[in-house]
């Protein structure tokens, strides 16, 4: 008797544990909680395709690879060599300001920017939502900037040049508002990111600015991503640019620039 009483309990415990997750199983497919493992290959589900470097559906090549033609810079330190944008300083010719070859085909607002780069030292950056600063010098720019550098310190993060600074460095996604900048999520760690990119080679830089949402994209990996709340500092359009830094000599060049307006 005592052996049926035991059984009976047994029985009646292992009905009671199946019953609850049962209807923990179906409260989590309600809430929408995936079951398992995830559905579809390296983090992609049906339909969801992998990001192709190459595709310029919908782009327009912004520079013909001969001319400097809609482009404006000082004409001492830029210049067309082998199909490609260069930037160059020299002992004998140096840099006391940052300067700028800007384009002057419009001021795109919602867009995609994609363009090859490669340097050799110190630092460098595409502008874009940009405006001129002709009361400090000519080809001076303020505004947002996909950040370069030779060490890859800084290369891949937000950056906002002659503004508010660092608005996300490498590996984090942030809210901007006035007075405050917060990390809200993060991506691979800054170091990991790093490894990703080319020293001394060509790099593919993506830039996606749509309304207040600003992202960049190195080498077809996510490095950083901005929301710009801050309505009294933010820009919605303005200029596209490369930067060339003052300080030691450099070179920097850029190739298969593609823009497309959103």
């Amino acid at each position: 008797m005592k052996k049926l009483v035991a059984i009976s309990a047994v029985l009646l415990a292992a009905a009671f544990l199946l019953l609850t997750l049962q209807k923990t199983s179906t409260k989590a497919q309600q809430a929408g909680v995936q079951q398992g493992p995830p559905r579809g290959g390296a983090g992609r589900g049906p339909g969801i395709e992998a990001l192709a470097m190459d595709d310029h559906t919908g782009f327009e090549a912004i520079f013909d690879g001969k001319t400097l033609k809609g482009w404006d810079g000082d004409p001492t330190f830029w210049r067309v060599e082998n199909d490609e944008i260069v930037g160059e300083s020299t002992p004998e010719k140096q840099l006391k300001v940052n300067t700028f070859l800007i384009w002057r085909g419009g001021q795109p607002k919602d867009f995609e920017l994609k363009v090859d780069y490669r340097i050799n030292a110190t630092n460098s950056g595409v502008q874009y939502r940009s405006v001129e600063l002709l009361e400090v010098g000519k080809w001076v720019m303020k505004g947002y900037q996909a950040d370069i550098d030779f060490q890859n310190t800084y290369t891949g993060q937000l950056y906002e040049e002659r503004g508010r600074g660092f608005l996300a460095l490498r590996g984090q996604i942030t809210r901007l508002q006035q007075g405050n900048k917060r990390v809200v999520g993060n991506l691979q760690s800054g170091d990991e990111l790093k490894s990703l990119i080319k020293a001394n080679d060509w790099n593919q830089f993506h830039i996606i600015a749509r309304g207040n949402t600003l992202t960049h994209i190195l080498n077809g990996r996510l490095m950083a991503v901005a929301i710009d709340d801050d309505a009294a500092n933010r820009a919605m359009g303005g200029l596209i640019g490369f930067q060339m830094h003052m300080g030691p000599p450099m070179k920097v060049e850029f190739r298969n620039i593609w823009l497309k307006n959103l």
